[in-house]
This record gives C-alpha cells, structure tokens and sequence, in this order.
C-alpha cells in the first residue's frame, strides 16, 4: 500500500490542508506524484522514510525512534514522510531511488542535509540538524 503521510510530529491523526501542513501536530498526506518538497520549503525540515513495505524491520525502527522523540521534532519543525509501496514509483521514489529502507533529511532550504540506509536515533538526528547555521539562529532567539 502507497503511503505518503506527514506525521508531524506524530502527536495525533489529525488531517490537515496541505497550506497547514507547517504547523506542528497536523497529519499531511502527500500526493504520490510530488516531485518536490517546495510546500515546506522554508517552514519545516521533511525527513523522508522509504521502504518496501509498512512491516519492514528498518523502517519501524525508525518511525518508532522519531515517535518515542516527538517533542524534540516539533521543535526543529521536522515532518515525517512515508512510503512504503515501491510498486506506486512516486516522483519522489524515482529521484532518491531507495533499495529497502532509506531515510533523508531535507532541510529547509529544500537541500538534502543526510541519507542513511539503516536507521539511526532521534539524538543523532537532531544533532545533525542543531549543527546546522539556519537551526543555531532559530536557536538563539
């Protein structure tokens, strides 16, 4: 099944206009054929989540990881994408091309900032991110 879903930051199910899909603990989903992340350009850092399927061992670590830190994704502005359906070839499978499990960071300037094919911790993630010069000004506000 083709999932592109934004749990931001998975706090609720609560499905939200794309225009909101900036504010913290909305659910966007995601049309298959995005090809680009421009509506989150500038407002949220997407981390992208791929998979061949929903009960992949990687891909549930990881979406378990980002769950067990969601206060510390709401702070960064971070929105998790899925999909797990290679099968559906979305514009945004084709351009990463994921062999399994694959998870990308995309910052808010729209730029990969980190791939990673096995999953990695919430700390390690937002140790990424708090490195970088647009999050350190957000910081010192």
């Amino acid at each position: 099944m083709r999932r592109w879903l934004a749990l931001v930051p998975a706090l609720g199910l609560t499905l939200a206009a794309p225009a909101d899909a900036q504010r913290s603990g909305t659910v966007t989903p995601l049309p298959p054929d995005t090809a680009e992340l421009s509506d989150y350009r500038w407002s949220n850092r997407p981390v992208l989540l791929f998979a061949d399927a929903d009960t992949d061992a990687a891909y549930a670590a990881q979406r378990a990881a980002l769950a067990a830190a969601a206060p510390g994704l709401a702070d960064r502005d971070i929105v998790v994408l899925t999909d797990t359906d290679p099968q559906a070839r979305g514009a945004l499978r084709a351009r990463f091309a994921p062999e399994g499990f694959l998870m990308v960071l995309v910052g808010k300037d729209g730029g990969v900032k980190r791939t990673e094919t096995a999953p990695i911790s919430a700390d390690d993630l937002f140790a990424t991110i708090d490195a970088m010069p647009m999050r350190r000004r957000e910081m010192s506000r």
